[in-house]
């Protein structure tokens, strides 16, 4: 018998409190649910029934109130922060109750699953001894049989060493084994209902899927229901029963999944379904056919970027590692083209050897016909003029200490661009390209949402005025609305500027709707490569499929019951 069959008989033996339900009863009922820090309500009479085995969306943007529900039901909100209202689980009314009357609740009838599992584990100790705590809410007394079931778990939640990841620490982990790791301890005790905070919105699109199949089987074999917090209305209408949109701590919709995402009714709703990559892929064409024409071999478009043959690899602890190997391709003036691909595909060091932060071992990088690769330190300073780079991550790329103006304008001084007033000029002119006015000079990115920031970070890369900008990963940690804003922000300085872009993503739905070529990069090898309609409309190596297979598409009404009912009804591998 293998490990993760014998895994629920023995979890139902050790913990079978959370199972007693009144039939017909909802799991969980949430009803005029108010949360305050000091004066302010940040939630607003929000209500919503759970049923037993069920799942349940709640979908919106940051700052719409998701994960304050979530911590609300979970009795896990921050000092200051109060709730009111009814929130009644297994038919008793639990807001009422003490921390001490609460506490045995929390882990073994309602578990939790955050969302960064890098900040989730003690990076000190290691797997096992973490997960031992976990254990200690089965009041199973010997250490053995608790290290047994803790191992069955991380098999039963697709972990292929349990043993391995028991005697590891968190590093030496990837983010979706961590995931894993994380899932497996939330369910370890077997409870009734799991929150999931965002669970894969840090993982590749392939991981992603996996992590979302995984919740989905391990909800139908032990029987458990989920609240599911996401901003993505694909995965949402993919994973949940019900759906509940939010916004500014309001609900603007819920229903049955297969109404709200077949005709949502309210205009927030809409919103959400427009703005989300993989059910609008043509939502930007018109700003993306420039580009398009540039491709024609008839437009006489030189390729202001040239990769050719290169190579790079590194020594590890003794070994010889190939990062990159014998990439080649090029990208037109006035075009976008993505490199795709999991993580340690080799995207990032290309992009690097591109920027001239690392050197090639072998081939050669031309940037508009000049050859970057090999060049002095001095002489890749004056380049990075017309080359620059959007990082991913708009709340750790931009020194919190220094107000707007400083930031955007820092380039300048540094090259030395023009006079003062000019380069105020110019920092002016920047933001304005970004939609961003004069008001925000003074500010400090504390001061701004992410969304904000990250239009910051594109104005101080255009105000140097290059002819090239790498965006890694550039919306990434952003919600699809605010991604939609920066797309269009992108496209748009593209379509009136003429800017040539390198484009890193793991995200294929988004890569389709922003880039006209791409190439697909894993173990450091570009596996297939072509025009955008070409890749993702006739692919040609199983891998790029798989990709393709992963792009959360949402769920036709006449579907849905159909397609989550078959999901869960498969057996975990």
């Amino acid at each position: 018998m293998a490990p993760q069959d014998r895994l629920t008989p023995a979890l139902s033996r050790i913990n079978t409190a959370s199972s007693v339900l009144k039939p017909q009863a909802p799991l969980l009922r949430v009803n005029d649910l108010r949360v305050s820090y000091g004066t302010q309500e940040v939630v607003t009479g929000v209500g919503f029934e759970l049923g037993r085995g069920k799942s349940l969306a709640l979908i919106g943007e940051s700052g719409s109130g998701k994960s304050t529900i979530a911590r609300a039901v979970l009795r896990l909100l921050p000092h200051g922060g109060s709730a009111s209202g009814r929130i009644e689980f297994q038919g008793q009314e639990i807001l009422g109750l003490s921390e001490r009357q609460f506490r045995p609740l929390r882990g073994r009838a309602i578990g939790f699953v955050p969302q960064d599992p890098g900040h989730s584990l003690n990076p000190v100790r290691t797997i096992g001894a973490q997960a031992q705590e976990a254990a200690a809410l089965l009041d199973e007394p010997d250490k053995a049989v608790r290290t047994a079931l803790i191992l069955d778990t991380f098999a039963q939640v697709g972990l292929d060493n349990p043993q391995r990841v028991y005697d590891s620490y968190p590093h030496q982990l990837s983010g979706g084994m961590l995931q894993r790791v994380l899932i497996g301890l939330a369910v370890l005790p077997r409870p009734a209902l799991l929150v999931a905070d965002e669970p894969t919105s840090a993982l590749d699109v392939t991981i992603q899927k996996r992590i979302l199949d995984l919740l989905s089987k391990l909800q139908a074999d032990l029987d458990i229901s989920l609240i599911l917090i996401t901003h993505d209305l694909a995965i949402a209408s993919e994973r949940a029963d019900t759906l509940v949109v939010l916004k500014d701590g309001l609900v603007q919709e819920s229903g049955k999944t297969q109404a709200v995402f077949s005709a949502p009714a309210s205009a927030y709703a809409r919103k959400l379904h427009a703005d989300v990559p993989a059910l609008n892929p043509e939502r930007y064409a018109t700003l993306r056919d420039p580009g398009l024409r540039y491709l024609d071999p008839a437009a006489g478009i030189a390729a202001k970027i040239d990769v050719k043959a290169v190579s790079k690899t590194f020594t590890v602890d003794g070994k010889v590692l190939t990062a990159v190997d014998g990439v080649t391709f090029s990208v037109k003036a006035g075009t976008t083209h993505a490199l795709v691909g999991e993580s340690g595909s080799g995207k990032t060091t290309t992009i690097r050897l591109l920027l001239g932060l690392e050197e090639p071992d072998a081939g050669s990088i031309a940037v508009a016909g000049e050859q970057f690769s090999g060049r002095s330190a001095s002489a890749r300073r004056t380049a990075w003029r017309h080359l620059q780079l959007v990082y991913q991550n708009p709340f750790t790329s931009l020194d919190p200490t220094w107000k707007i103006e400083h930031l955007v304008r820092e380039p300048l001084d540094r090259f030395k661009i023009g006079t003062s007033r000019a380069r105020s000029e110019r920092v002016r002119e920047a933001l304005r390209n970004v939609g961003l006015g004069e008001a925000f000079l003074q500010r400090k990115p504390g001061a701004l949402s992410g969304g904000q920031r990250q239009r910051v970070a594109i104005a101080r890369a255009l105000v140097l005025k290059p002819d090239v900008i790498v965006l890694d990963e550039p919306t990434s940690a952003l919600d699809v609305s605010v991604q939609a804003d920066i797309v269009e922000v992108l496209l748009s300085l593209q379509a009136n500027l003429g800017l040539t872009y390198v484009f890193v993503s793991h995200d294929l739905a988004l890569v389709r709707q922003l880039a006209h070529t791409v190439s697909v990069m894993r173990h450091g090898r570009i596996v297939e490569h072509g025009t955008v309609s070409a890749i993702f409309d006739h692919p040609q190596q199983s891998y790029t499929r798989t990709l393709l297979d992963s792009i959360p598409a949402g769920v036709s009404p006449s579907s849905n019951a159909q397609s989550l009912t078959s999901l869960r009804k498969e057996k975990i591998a």
